[in-house]
């Protein structure tokens, strides 16, 4: 299949086809670790929700914050698992499967998209995507199907950065380290 482009905001956005998750695909592994949802090639990892008395929006902005800042300027390709019950902003483009062939509809876009286009995920009433990584693939951010929290790995700067920031609620974990938060259970 060739490049297929979707519309919104008056504007052309690029679909994503298995070639931009061909890196990430089949590279995580089953269990609670938080390679389940993370490549273990990365150099530090963490696991992230709003902390008590901060709302999603403000999570997820501050979460986005921090990525911008430790990412030059390129595009972001945007992950919306279809789950029957939550917004996957484009329902009749295309999707990719990842992890247990979850259908997702991917899009090359950008940060203000990752906090605008979508209302209210699984995790909560943000709007950020369930995936989400740069071109350059320095990082990756998912949120997988059943999880209450959201995983990320990247650099070590970049986790230390979202460790310091209160409205993120970062909490590093190692590759092989249970995943789950402290005071979190899963579903």
């Amino acid at each position: 299949m060739g490049v297929v482009d979707v519309t919104r905001d008056g504007q052309s956005w690029r679909i994503g086809t298995a070639d931009e998750v061909a890196w990430l695909a089949g590279q995580t592994t089953q269990g609670l670790s938080i390679t389940t949802a993370i490549p273990p090639v990365f150099d530090a990892y963490a696991t992230f929700y709003p902390p008590d008395g901060v709302g999603y929006p403000a999570h997820e902005r501050a979460v986005v914050d921090v990525l911008v800042k430790h990412t030059p300027e390129q595009p972001w390709w945007l992950g919306y698992l279809e789950t029957g019950a939550h917004d996957i902003v484009f329902p009749r483009a295309p999707r990719v499967s990842l992890y247990w062939n979850w259908p997702y509809v991917l899009v090359e876009a950008g940060p203000e998209q990752a906090l605008n286009w979508r209302t209210g995920h699984m995790r909560g009433d943000g709007p950020l995507p369930d995936l989400l990584f740069p071109a350059d693939r320095s990082w990756l951010v998912s949120a997988l199907w059943d999880d209450t929290w959201t995983d990320i790995g990247g650099t070590a700067d970049l986790i230390t950065a979202l460790r310091h920031n209160p409205l993120v609620n970062a909490r590093p974990v190692g590759p092989d380290e249970d995943a789950l938060p402290p005071g979190l259970t899963r579903e």
